[in-house]
């Protein structure tokens, strides 16, 4: 027998078995091997994507900070794209689904507002939204919003009314309005007095903060 052959072939497993162990952990982290941080879908527009201002001062990047600071492992996914309406939303959700989120923190129709789009059309698809993320095991924490005096007080009223009527439905817990201290404070925001600069969205966090931790907790002990 070559005994150096043999020290050879073996030395060179062992590399190729580490080697293989490292693509692993690399290409197919934590949840691979069970040990996948629960997931917090932040899924919206532009608010959420965190438009004008660095990722770090966005609210998803925010509410990671909040997360560690208070002992959870949930991992906080940004999905926010600027633009989107809920029909993109609709669009989009259920690929979005593969991250098996825990919580969905919905926050769309502010550009459907903005747009004057129609509102039966808008509560159909936060509607369908909500539905896909239930049938999935997600919770789903609603965001309100309110749309510009532009369309007329019917169209404004009604389209606030949607998320209430939404939460009610559903029997979900519902941020009153997203931008609730932020917006048109110039302070807070930038030119258009919409979009948070980075003191508007530490407002923002806190306020999702609030519904979101009594969530978590729930989730906790129904899975205890």
């Amino acid at each position: 027998m070559n005994i150096r052959y043999v020290f050879s072939t073996h030395k060179n497993f062992n590399t190729l078995i580490v080697f293989l162990i490292w693509v692993l952990l690399l290409f197919f982290p934590a949840n691979l091997f069970g040990g996948s941080s629960p997931v917090i879908l932040a899924f919206g527009d532009s608010l959420t994507a965190g438009f004008g201002v660095p990722d770090s001062e966005s609210y998803p990047a925010r509410l990671q900070n909040i997360l560690v600071e208070n002992g959870y492992t949930h991992k906080v996914v940004n999905a926010g794209v600027s633009g989107d309406t809920t029909a993109g939303g609709v669009r989009r959700i259920k690929w979005l689904m593969k991250n098996n989120p825990e919580v969905v923190i919905l926050e769309l129709g502010a550009n459907d507002g903005l747009r004057g789009l129609s509102l039966q059309e808008m509560e159909s698809n936060l509607e369908k939204i909500i539905l896909i993320c239930e049938e999935s095991g997600a919770k789903v924490l609603l965001t309100g919003m309110k749309a510009p005096p532009n369309y007329g007080e019917e169209y404004t009223v009604e389209f606030e009314k949607t998320f209430f009527r939404l939460a009610e439905k559903y029997k979900l817990p519902l941020v009153p309005f997203f931008l609730e201290g932020v917006a048109g404070i110039r302070e807070h925001t930038q030119s258009d007095g919409i979009h948070p600069l980075g003191s508007g969205y530490s407002i923002v966090v806190k306020m999702i903060w609030e519904y979101l931790q009594p969530l978590l907790n729930a989730s906790s002990k129904t899975k205890t």
